[in-house]
């Protein structure tokens, strides 16, 4: 196979078939050497016609805590309250500097994930129990 850009399905298809045939040659050979640059260019072929987005930072704390087996208690422990934690968690609350800073060197995080913005969860607001006295929303209980 002739070594040539990689624009299409087709010439990756063809790249990763001759990569397959020169799998395990010896290092220091032009077999090793064209595996290398074969190797190359799929990987930026792949990079550019299936980018993989990075996780948004939850996402990315639920990942490090899952692939470290850290616990929840831990976390709580990281972000200083298990409401805080609670709340980054449901996306509550956003992440502040300091909490960015606790999780990249807690978790080994990156710390250009976590710095992301993301979506909160909307938050209903709650409503005043002394507001349903006064309007009479409430019915009155027998005594």
């Amino acid at each position: 196979m002739e070594i040539k850009p990689i624009r299409n399905d087709k010439d990756h298809a063809e790249a990763v078939r001759e990569i397959e045939r020169l799998w395990g040659a010896p290092e220091g050979t032009p077999e090793s050497d064209k595996l290398d640059v074969l190797a190359t260019l799929v990987d930026a072929y792949k990079k550019q016609r299936w980018p993989v987005e990075p996780p948004d930072p939850v996402a990315a704390i639920e990942d490090a805590l899952q692939e470290r087996d850290i616990s929840q208690a831990e976390l709580r422990r990281i972000l200083g309250s298990r409401q805080r934690a609670h709340e980054v968690l449901t996306r509550k609350r956003a992440l502040s500097k300091e909490m960015i800073s606790a999780l990249h060197q807690a978790l080994h995080s990156p710390a250009e994930i976590l710095i992301q913005p993301y979506e909160l969860a909307i938050l209903r607001p709650r409503r005043n129990r002394r507001s349903h006295r006064r309007s009479g929303s409430r019915t009155p209980t027998a005594a």
